[in-house]
């Protein structure tokens, strides 16, 4: 074993949430230090919501070659070089990381940064090891360390791949099967349906996208179906994979509860992001865990004295722009011992789907719970811009307060 090396805040994880922490926490006076097990910058870097948008943006190029000749403009049908684009995918990633320049940003203002850690584990209260043998010791330690993509806990289940497989695939699939009509099912289906794989997406909830609003979510499936794409909701659930010579059988329960089978090249899993609390021992510390994630309170305090949690992690709302609200909350917490409360009331959204959709707010179902509303919706069909690009499906949605008549939620596809 090494020195222990004692600080006032310890970070775990470098993502969104973490690096925000460790900066806040800095600007307050803390002594802090970071451990990040990988490498900084977290999901949405690496593995999330930016490769994510370079496949959506060349299916947005492979729908624009093909209405080009609406537009007198001749092109040959678009093609997919799905090795060529996920090499590109990896160079626009290293971009980033060189742009973002995130050491960088930490260091100059003092705080200490390990990266390429390995797990941490916590041995004690507020004391955490890694697998190096080196120790710290901190008065105020704050979890970052972020989730995973899941399979589903059945037969077969090691048969289907996670959004987080997808990058080493070698070639496109004919054909593919998407468990999970939540933002990541959605935007793989239209993702490979652009690019010319035959997509069914099954959803166990009544409709695809079912914590959004219900204009988002009808007008993707609407868009999906009218795509090709096979939309199955209300699904009794999944009971196993199978091998079927070189493709995968799906055995499911359709929403009558009759079994069916869906065989297909390639089964995909969107179902779920538990936090990687895995090797964390988090019992050790005293920190409770339930259902794969960290528990806290309103103030990001975990049931550990001194030890606070953010980001996915918590299991709240899994999002950067939440990631970040939460990070900057724990630090706030943490140093100051203070009791300001992350509420997400106000979290701006959206997904990379085509047409891709944005949303901020309450929708109108959770509005009209609180009281009277008034939605407002204009539809792009009616826009003379809309007709022009050859993209009518879509359109905008306020909801106010009948009350007050405040702006309480925005929703755009």
């Amino acid at each position: 074993m090494g020195d222990t090396l004692r600080v006032d805040v310890l970070v775990l994880g470098g993502g969104p949430a973490g690096f925000t922490a460790a900066l806040r926490a800095a600007e307050l006076g803390a002594n802090v230090t970071l451990l990040e097990r990988t490498l900084l910058g977290g999901t949405c870097t690496d593995d999330g919501c930016a490769p994510t948008r370079v496949l959506a943006r060349a299916a947005r190029l492979v729908r624009d070659a093909a209405q080009a000749p609406a537009y007198g403009i001749l092109l040959p049908p678009a093609s997919v070089d799905f090795a060529a684009l996920l090499t590109e995918t990896q160079r626009i990633i290293f971009r980033l990381h060189e742009k973002k320049q995130l050491r960088h940003h930490l260091e100059r203002v003092g705080i200490r940064v390990h990266e390429k850690t390995g797990d941490a584990k916590f041995i004690g209260a507020r004391s955490v090891g890694l697998p190096d043998g080196r120790l710290f010791e901190a008065d105020r330690i704050i979890v970052c360390v972020g989730g995973h993509a899941r399979r589903l806990p059945i037969p077969g289940g090691e048969l289907a791949l996670t959004h987080s497989d997808i990058w080493g695939l070698d070639h496109l699939p004919k054909s593919m099967s998407i468990v999970g009509g939540s933002a990541t099912g959605v935007q793989l289906a239209t993702i490979f349906d652009s690019f010319g794989t035959r997509v069914r997406l099954l959803e166990l909830a009544p409709r695809l996208l079912p914590a959004e609003d219900e204009l988002i979510s009808s007008s993707l499936t609407a868009s999906l179906i009218q795509r090709g794409v096979e939309v199955l909701t209300g699904i009794g659930g999944v009971e196993r994979l199978e091998r079927h010579g070189h493709q995968v059988g799906l055995v499911y329960r359709d929403r009558a509860g009759r079994q069916e089978v869906a065989v297909d090249e390639t089964i995909v899993f969107a179902v779920g992001w538990p936090a990687n609390v895995e090797g964390l021992e988090a019992d050790a510390a005293g920190v409770t865990v339930e259902r794969g994630q960290i528990v806290v309170d309103e103030t990001l305090r975990t049931s550990a004295d001194g030890i606070f949690a953010a980001g996915d992690t918590t299991g709240r709302m899994m999002l950067v722009q939440s990631a970040i609200f939460e990070g900057s909350i724990a630090a706030l917490n943490a140093v100051t011992d203070g009791h300001q409360t992350a509420g997400h009331g106000i979290v701006p959204h959206g997904g990379f789907t085509d047409p891709e959709y944005g949303s901020v707010g309450l929708t109108e179902e959770a509005a009209a719970r609180l009281g009277p509303v008034v939605a407002a919706t204009v539809h792009y069909a009616d826009i003379d811009r809309a007709v022009i690009d050859g993209r009518t499906d879509g359109a905008c949605k306020l909801v106010f307060s009948a009350d007050d008549r405040s702006l309480v939620g925005a929703h755009v596809v």
